[in-house]
């Protein structure tokens, strides 16, 4: 019955044809009532269990809000963390520069040394405090600055011993001997004499504690930074209780996208709950620490109860919209499977007749093959007749010139008949070595006839040299056959030439199909390779042509496409893989 259906649809009737409009006026209302059935379940399903737990949704509020709030204290802490550790490598950096600028000499200069700390006060502002040149004994032969530092011994100083073993350090903050608290960037070198030296930098305490005094959040948020022994490297809130001992209770999940930030819930001593964020600084040798107490922390949250109605309902239209948008959707899919059923169908229909097609083809190529066998043996009698009795004829030369016309053209036409057997017989599918120029050669010889017809000129570039491709004979075959026939049909009105290249280009077999023809328009190039797709008259072409040589040369792992425009012909063009030299040894050792 599958088979009737495609000529039914050809000759559809005027009742027929609005049979056929009704019928797709019930599918679509099929369509449409399968949807709003899915979207009202869907609707159903969703919001039952809303309802059922709307009752906890303040509860669910205030988690959601908490997590919001960590996240942005962990963002806060992360980003200040970013800047201090930031301005540490920036005036890292900026003293580095001195010792690639100066050399040792120039250094120990006060005068050199004194003009070098105003061009980088004038540049960076009073952030640099004074500069500072210690020799390997630790004894400050050079100093700039405000105080009287020269000689000064640092031998024995924390800061100036933990420096001596790295390129560059900086210190915790201390009071030292200006007795007022500091830090200090280092910088070791080596001299001409191959002796260390050590470059210095006071960093200006207040504009570095202004860093993390920025941070203040609320009421009671405030953030500081502590060393490893817990010691204050910034100035602490004067309004903070220096008895206070946080005991931590529970300990939150870091947000993603602050990793090394850790989140705290702390008791405090004074009875009142707090919440600590902390992330290292300086290479784990500070800590940035954020507090909060945690009533202060969560005070907008009770402005924002009103808006948990909002979302509350705002999440039942959600469902809604989505029911919708995902039933239509479904539907729709469902709708694409059906037609790719019906289309692949028709595809089956379609393949068939083809099939019937070529089997008779080949029947009537098989019946023509034994006149022409019989009428060129004739010929021959003839001809031997002639050479034994007819030499004293007239005419002797003339009958001999058209006896071996006769042979000749009997010859092709058997020629000819041989092939067209050939091709219909190879349907074997199985992979093997095929050597594309002969090939080629003799899907050309199929397509030869129709093309002097047309008056289409064919013109072959074959590589004779390259290697063989593994695919299918009969595949092959029919992929050229449809791609010659197709170009032939597309020249026939006024004649043309078919260009055929088949060359190794890439480690691939490139094959290009190229015609002078009208060539097909942009707005087609997309949907020439679809199945049933055809700018041929109807009853001259199924539309199947292109579709089964794009999902043959995808079977066999290579690529076709198209390049053409309006009056510039068409080409197509093939690429299959070429077996590596190790795939082709081991297919010889098969055979």
């Amino acid at each position: 019955m599958a088979v009737k259906r495609p000529a039914v649809f050809a000759e559809l009737k005027p009742a027929e044809s609005q049979s056929g409009e009704t019928m797709q006026t019930e599918t679509k209302k099929t369509y449409d009532k399968l949807s709003r059935k899915i979207a009202l379940t869907v609707i159903t399903v969703s919001l039952a269990p809303l309802i059922l737990v709307g009752g906890l949704i303040f509860d669910q509020f205030r988690s959601i809000y908490r997590t919001k709030v960590y996240a942005h204290l962990a963002e806060v802490v992360d980003k200040q963390k970013d800047n201090v550790n930031n301005f540490l490598s920036e005036k890292l950096a900026e003293v580095q520069y001195l010792t690639r600028v100066f050399s040792y000499e120039e250094l120990s200069d006060s005068k050199i040394l004194e003009q070098t700390l105003k061009g980088m006060q004038q540049q960076y502002g009073r952030i640099f405090v004074d500069l500072g040149i210690i020799d390997e004994n630790g004894s400050q032969v050079a100093y700039a600055g405000p105080f009287d530092l020269l000689n000064a011994d640092y031998s024995k100083a924390d800061w100036y011993i933990n420096s001596r073993n790295k390129n560059t350090g900086i210190s915790d903050v201390f009071m030292g001997l200006r007795q007022s608290p500091h830090f200090i960037i280092t910088i070791n070198n080596v001299n001409k004499e191959g002796r260390v030296w050590t470059l210095r930098a006071t960093i200006d305490f207040l504009a570095f504690s202004n860093l993390v005094e920025n941070i203040h959040i609320g009421e009671t948020g405030y953030a500081y930074i502590l060393n490893n022994e817990g010691v204050f490297q910034t100035r602490p809130q004067a309004n903070r209780n220096r008895e206070l001992v946080l005991t931590p209770y529970e300990n939150i999940q870091q947000p993603a996208h602050a990793e090394d930030v850790t989140i705290q819930l702390n008791k405090g001593s004074d009875g009142e709950k707090y919440v600590t964020v902390s992330s290292m600084l300086k290479n784990g040798d500070w800590k940035l620490v954020y507090q909060q107490n945690m009533s202060d922390a969560f005070s907008a949250m009770i402005r924002s109860e009103f808006f948990t109605l909002v979302i509350f309902l705002s999440g039942g239209l959600a469902i809604i919209a989505m029911a919708l948008y995902l039933s239509r959707k479904l539907v729709t899919h469902i709708q694409l499977i059906d037609d790719e059923n019906e289309l692949m169908n028709r595809q089956m229909v379609e393949t068939g007749k083809l099939a019937s097609i070529g089997e008779l083809a080949a029947g009537i190529a098989h019946e023509i093959n034994n006149p022409v066998a019989i009428m060129i043996e004739e010929a021959g009698w003839v001809s031997d007749l002639l050479e034994d009795e007819g030499k004293e004829m007239s005419s002797y030369n003339e009958i001999n010139r058209a006896l071996e016309q006769v042979r000749t053209q009997g010859g092709r036409c058997k020629d000819i008949t041989h092939k067209l057997l050939s091709f219909a017989r190879k349907t074997d599918s199985r992979v093997m070595n095929v050597h594309l120029p002969d090939l080629i050669e003799e899907v050309i010889e199929i397509s030869m006839q129709q093309a002097r017809y047309a008056q289409v000129n064919i013109s072959l570039d074959l590589d004779r040299e390259m290697g063989p491709v593994r695919a299918s004979v009969s595949e092959l075959q029919q992929v050229f056959l449809n791609l010659f026939n197709n170009a032939v049909q597309a020249m026939e009105a006024e004649g043309g030439t078919l260009s055929v290249t088949c060359r190794a280009e890439n480690g691939e077999a490139y094959v290009s199909v190229a015609d002078t023809g009208p060539g097909i328009p942009a707005a087609n190039l997309g949907r020439i390779f679809d199945p049933f797709f055809t700018t041929k008259p109807v009853g001259k072409g199924s539309g199947l042509g292109l579709s089964i040589c794009f999902g043959l040369i995808h079977q066999m792992g290579g690529e076709i496409d198209v390049e053409s425009g309006v009056g510039q012909g068409a080409r197509f063009n093939i690429r299959l893989p070429l077996p590596s030299a190790e795939i082709e040894h081991d297919v010889e050792k098969e055979v």
